[in-house]
């Protein structure tokens, strides 16, 4: 089933104090209409300037680190981590959020449930067109310091997170999570945000928390909380972290598709994280964001060109259409009468050679393959044999193959894959292929190290 965009059906507000600046702030959300996405207008400022949700709008640094800022034109909103997170949950993807100060205000407890409630009453519904998501393709990691992160292929969102404080409440804490709408909002939404007591004067010192209080923060002395409220879960704190990434997550400007392993990890090393992926959608856009729509592709053949050292006349893969990390891979090959292979093969009796249907599926299948290790540009595929194949249908100029791979076994970097090839849905050719994942290396660097 192909997901729709959503909305919300009528204009909802608030008015709340921002954490750290104190201040008070009036808040309305707005419908958006489709492909919109998510934007905050200043109202108090004159124009009314427009802050999106992008990555490239985040901004960090070591005074602000406790919280997620977005600034466009010079123009900024802090404090968007936990109204981002409610949007994501939701699965809203178009809404204009209308705000009269600096600091976006917490509604109450400190958690992501009030947005949630405040959104779900203005209905959100969908909207006539296909729901835009950012896909993890290949395994991307980030470290820094103690934190690590890692974005893995996966259909759906899990987040799996782990944190790790001196305090003997908070100690060790780890939580997993396969999210939808229903779990964010029961298992994730209402975990608030927290606070080590002998850190507070420290960032009053700083300007920061003007506005926090017991209302809206749990505060942990030694082994015990300051608030009359008990834990809302045994493991709220990380419950917490994982809300402030799926907040900063949204910063991708769509929702996300993967699995994302978080170690220590706070509102800076997130932005960090979250504008490596972004910038690798650019560098690769076809893979990492897609509508649901089938016919789409997947990877286009310059994203194709950026992990596979093949070229003309030897690329024979065009298109991949369907993708599922280390299970089956989709390409297309359109078959023209322009190959070169024609000129020769048979002069007045144009057939397409079988062994280049071999090539065609092993290209396919090398794409799948080097979708399950880092740095994929790096790496060559090598066959190491075939077996079982069978040919039975000629392929002709005029034809579009459609090639599917299916992963049978990967051991360290050697695989085993079934291949099938079709035209117009029925089966011209098969085989058992192997091969292995070799690092490449260029000339240049060879030289060097002789």
């Amino acid at each position: 089933m192909i997901g729709k965009q959503k909305t919300i059906e009528k204009e909802v507000s608030y008015t709340g104090r921002g954490l750290h600046t104190g201040k008070t702030t009036s808040v309305v959300c707005k419908p958006a209409p489709a492909d919109f996405g998510v934007k905050f207008v200043r109202m108090d400022l004159p124009q009314r300037p427009v802050i999106r949700v992008s990555a490239g709008n985040a901004r960090y640094d070591a005074h602000h680190s406790r919280r997620t800022i977005l600034s466009e034109g010079g123009v900024e909103v802090h404090t968007v981590e936990h109204f981002l997170a409610a949007i994501a949950g939701l699965g809203i993807d178009n809404l204009e959020i209308e705000i009269d100060s600096e600091e976006l205000a917490e509604p109450s407890d400190g958690s992501a449930a009030p947005f949630v409630s405040l959104l779900k009453s203005g209905r959100p519904i969908e909207q006539d067109a296909p729901k835009r998501y950012f896909v993890v393709n290949r395994p991307v990691s980030y470290c820094e310091d103690s934190v690590e992160l890692l974005a893995l292929p996966y259909d759906g969102l899990k987040i799996s997170f782990t944190i790790e404080y001196d305090n003997r409440l908070v100690g060790t804490q780890h939580a997993a999570f396969e999210l939808n709408d229903e779990i964010f909002a029961s298992e994730i939404a209402p975990a608030r945000t927290f606070v080590l007591l002998k850190d507070v004067e420290m960032l009053r010192k700083k300007g920061m928390i003007k506005g926090g209080s017991l209302d809206n923060a749990i505060v942990i002395e030694d082994d015990h909380i300051m608030n009359e409220e008990p834990l809302r879960f045994k493991n709220e704190f990380v419950r917490h972290k994982i809300l402030d990434f799926i907040g900063d997550l949204f910063l991708l400007g769509a929702p996300a598709k993967g699995h994302f392993v978080g170690v220590k990890s706070g509102h800076a090393t997130n932005v960090k994280f979250v504008q490596k992926l972004s910038e690798m959608s650019r560098q690769l856009p076809e893979p990492n964001v897609r509508t649901g729509a089938p016919k789409e592709p997947l990877w286009n053949v310059n994203a194709i060109q950026r992990i596979m050292p093949h070229r003309y006349p030897f690329l024979l893969v065009d298109r991949i259409l369907e993708l599922e990390d280390r299970k089956r891979v989709v390409g297309i090959k359109n078959v023209t009468i322009n190959e070169p292979f024609f000129a020769g093969h048979f002069p007045g009796h144009a057939i397409m050679p079988a062994v280049l249907i071999i090539e065609a599926m092993a290209q396919a299948g090398g794409v799948l393959l080097l979708n399950t290790v880092d740095k994929p540009e790096t790496k060559l595929v090598y066959f190491m044999a075939i077996d079982n194949a069978k040919f039975r249908k000629p392929v002709l100029p005029g034809d579009q193959l459609r090639l599917e791979l299916e992963l049978v076994k990967l051991k360290a970097r050697v695989c085993k894959m079934r291949g099938m090839a079709f035209v117009d849905g029925e089966l011209v050719a098969e085989a058992d292929l192997m091969s292995q994942i070799v690092d490449r290396y260029p000339p240049s660097s060879r030289l060097c190290n002789l």
